[in-house]
């Protein structure tokens, strides 16, 4: 949708704790530098040039750390999307904006799709008032067999905390499962007393774990 005001995109808060959740789940995981994608390689047109030349099916966990943008939060936005770096000039392929129906398009074959941003569980439209009709499920749609969503606006700073600890708990013990190791992510969280806010509910209950959570035996 080359609609989008790219100015009203460009606004959007930085989240700079982005980059270090992705390089430490990175590190976790035992990834290659390379597979990371940040700043200006963090685009809409990336995603899809990695999903239609088969580079994305090959990812067993892919993790979105950035924006979440509900439907009319933004101008003429009918959907919900992701906010990836915007381009100098918006094109169909890449406007800055990946939306649930581009990502119901993708190649995937991931046993677990992260996206750690804001509202990712909510509705696809403000009419339907389902949840888990947007983002969530066309990531479905695309091949991903659990998620991590989030269900209201989260803290940058705790879901840094959250999806590295989460990880991290999955890839030391992985016969604990995913449910298991956000359980623990979330204990981790609300007993550190770096911040007296992060016991409360509004920093650690927003994500939620959907599809296949369950240990392995």
């Amino acid at each position: 949708d080359v609609g989008v005001n790219l100015e009203e995109l460009r606004r959007q808060y930085p989240l700079p704790d982005t980059a270090d959740e992705l390089c430490a789940v990175s590190r976790a995981l035992g990834s290659q530098q390379s597979q990371v994608y940040l700043g200006s390689k963090a685009t809409e047109g990336t995603v899809k040039v990695l999903s239609k030349n088969g580079e994305l099916a090959k990812y067993q966990i892919v993790h979105f750390a950035t924006h979440g943008i509900m439907a009319g939060q933004l101008t003429g936005l009918a959907e919900p999307a992701l906010v990836l770096t915007p381009p100098v000039t918006a094109t169909v392929e890449d406007d800055g904006l990946l939306t649930a129906s581009e990502v119901a398009q993708l190649r995937l074959n991931a046993d677990w799709v992260v996206l750690s941003a804001c509202n990712t569980a909510a509705a696809i439209d403000a009419v339907s008032g389902e949840s888990l009709s947007g983002l969530a499920r066309a990531f479905f749609y695309a091949g991903a067999r659990s998620l991590l969503v989030s269900h209201w606006a989260i803290a940058s700073n705790a879901a840094v905390v959250l999806t590295t600890k989460t990880v991290e708990s999955i890839m030391s013990e992985p016969s604990i499962g995913r449910a298991e190791a956000l359980r623990r992510a979330a204990l981790y969280l609300m007993m550190d007393e770096t911040s007296p806010w992060n016991a409360y509910p509004a920093m650690w209950a927003p994500f939620a774990l959907v599809g296949d959570g369950a240990p392995r035996n």
